[in-house]
């Protein structure tokens, strides 16, 4: 419509039952349209749920092992990673070496990837297993 008065366009958007929104205030003069703003408040709320659909936040999950872990605990702590893995979070593993354990790096490397294979039906690795002080870990995500 161009540049118009105020109480112009308020009238015309009365005469046709909608509402005067101002669309940006910076700009000089101000921009406004003339809608309907409860279908425009509507549209823009799904806008955002659809954008919240497609990007899910993962969340990084963190299962720590023991080099010398027995039997029961290791699969329990599977069973959580399958879990997180199919709520489609990451899941770090991690293998804290306490004392002299950490000359066994050997044994650390073996719980990895028992963990991993034991899983890898449903997840594929993001990052390869480093050594961080005493602990040794890696991340691993769901399969598309």
């Amino acid at each position: 419509m161009g540049v118009i008065p105020t109480e112009e366009a308020l009238f015309k958007a009365r005469q046709k039952g909608l509402d005067l929104v101002e669309v940006t205030d910076k700009a000089n003069p101000p921009v406004c349209r003339i809608i309907n703003f409860k279908k425009f408040q509507y549209k823009e709320q799904k806008k955002e749920q659809a954008g919240k659909k497609k990007g899910k936040a993962q969340d990084i999950k963190e299962v720590r092992f023991t080099p010398f872990i027995g039997r029961a605990d290791f699969e329990s702590r599977v069973k959580k990673i399958r879990s997180f893995l199919e709520d489609g979070d990451k899941v770090k593993l991690t293998v804290k070496f306490v004392g002299r354990q950490i000359t066994r790096k050997d044994f650390g490397d073996k719980i990895m990837n028992e963990a991993f294979q034991s899983v890898e039906d449903v997840a594929k690795i993001e990052s390869e297993p480093t050594l961080q002080g005493k602990m040794l870990a890696m991340v691993i995500k769901p399969r598309k």
